[in-house]
């Protein structure tokens, strides 16, 4: 490439930076809204009181904690609980406010995946809650719904 062809294209590159200049500054100096959370500005406040009285038992009768192919046995899809010789409540509030949806509740992994398919539960080895009146269920969404803020 000649020497006066490439003065001519770094030139136009000088050219188009400094015409968009103006552009950039205006964009970085004028006045926006800061974009809305990605949770349409709800928020979890779950209660590891209510957890502990409450749901840690649910989970532990329904035996989501134990060994083997079990929660309490490791990772099991995105779930891990503490094993009954080990027990840790405050491992298990913190992994089980992982499985909370804050935009879809209803839809969180901690309702749907122990939920009946018929029910409109998601695949799962094991289905303890048949229907969404089922009392355990009941005090799993409750405790979310309850926790949740605008």
């Amino acid at each position: 490439m000649s020497a006066s062809r490439a003065a001519g294209r770094s030139r136009r590159w000088i050219g188009v930076a400094l015409a968009a200049l103006p552009i950039v500054h205006w964009g970085c100096t004028s006045p926006s809204a800061p974009p809305s959370p990605p949770a349409g500005g709800r928020q979890a406040a779950l209660s590891f009181t209510q957890f502990e009285q409450v749901i840690e038992p649910i989970l532990v009768r329904q035996g989501c904690d134990a060994g083997g192919d079990c929660h309490g046995g490791g990772i099991r899809g995105t779930l891990q609980l503490s094993p009954p010789e080990a027990k840790d409540v405050r491992f298990d509030f913190d992994q089980v406010v992982l499985q909370v949806s804050v935009t879809d509740p209803v839809q969180s992994p901690i309702l749907t995946e122990p939920l009946a398919q018929a029910a409109g539960g998601t695949p799962h080895g094991v289905e303890p809650f048949a229907t969404t009146s089922d009392s355990d269920y009941v005090a799993i969404r409750t405790w979310i719904m309850s926790g949740l803020q605008p």
